[in-house]
């Protein structure tokens, strides 16, 4: 789903030369993934972003394989080695990066399908609809798991003519059809 995603707002990104390179930056959950694991009961982040990379070109014209394979290479290469490589060095060099300043030619992927977003019940009953508040860039992508059993609701900000231009996409509209 993702690969389908990305291809399509690069391929309706206006001004993107081929050669021009664009990243699927997705948040990794590092509680497994670490050396021993996190215990359950452990509170706080252990998140960092894995970037996939390609060309604009190469990303539209070799297809979803290529791109769902640069997706998968990326989210394989978060190890603990990696997790505790990139902990190091931003503790040597601390950098907070604002959003906006991320979003260059990219999609950025945050939250996760695994949250029980709808089963939440403050007292006036579950809800009907989940929808991801701030952090509204171009580019940023809030995916969920969606309220009926093996669903996943998708929230995407993008810029007006790229919107415009995925909804006219034949290709994207045959996907999510």
């Amino acid at each position: 789903m993702l690969a389908h995603i990305w291809r399509a707002v690069i391929r309706n990104s206006h001004g993107l030369d081929p050669d021009e390179e664009v990243y699927c930056k997705l948040l990794v959950d590092f509680r497994q993934r670490l050396r021993p694991k996190l215990p359950e009961a452990y509170f706080g982040n252990a998140v960092l972003f894995a970037t996939a990379t390609a060309t604009a070109g190469d990303l539209v014209e070799k297809g979803i394989g290529f791109a769902a394979l640069k997706l998968n290479e990326t989210v394989e290469r978060q190890t603990d080695g990696e997790g505790r490589r990139w902990v190091k060095e931003w503790m040597e060099k601390p950098e907070v990066r604002k959003l906006g300043a991320m979003a260059r030619n990219s999609l950025i992927v945050a939250d996760s399908p695994r949250f029980e977003v709808y089963g939440n019940d403050f007292g006036w009953g579950k809800p009907v609809a989940v929808r991801a508040a701030g952090n509204y860039s171009d580019g940023k992508l809030t995916v969920l798991k969606g309220k009926e059993e093996g669903s996943v609701d998708v929230q995407i900000c993008l810029m007006d003519a790229t919107m415009k231009g995925i909804g006219n996409d034949s290709e994207f509209m045959e996907f999510v059809g």
